[in-house]
């Protein structure tokens, strides 16, 4: 069964800087599809990065270029999400979610995914 466990959530001051973690286990295929995704009540949720464990390829919204990096750890297993220049609009819940198999070209969507992480908040205050 495909886990997915985030942590790092936290509550800073606009312009400070957060990583989100996000521990896979459970896939019997060493490459997949893993992104971070955002929700604020109220609102659709935004794919705001996600990577290819196979080659490293990423994807970012365009509310994150430039301030989120995400990357994997040495394990592949864990995926980092480096957030700098917080504003008080990235204040969500973060989901960590994964797809079994390649990244779908494009940007992609919430439904691309078919495992979920429970979720970690960061608050952002102005």
């Amino acid at each position: 069964q495909v886990q997915l466990v985030e942590s790092g959530g936290d509550s800073v001051q606009a312009g400070g800087s957060v990583t989100l973690s996000c521990v896979s286990s459970g896939y019997e295929r060493k490459t997949y599809c893993l992104g971070w995704v955002r929700q604020t009540p109220g609102k659709e949720r935004e794919v705001v990065a996600r990577i290819y464990t196979g080659d490293g390829e990423t994807y970012y919204a365009d509310s994150a270029k430039g301030r989120f990096t995400i990357s994997q750890g040495n394990t592949k297993n864990t995926v980092y999400l480096q957030m700098n220049s917080l504003k008080p609009e990235d204040t969500a819940m973060y989901y960590c979610a994964a797809r079994s198999r390649w990244c779908l070209p494009g940007a992609p969507l919430p439904g691309d995914f078919d495992a979920w992480g429970q979720g970690t908040h960061v608050s952002v205050s102005s």
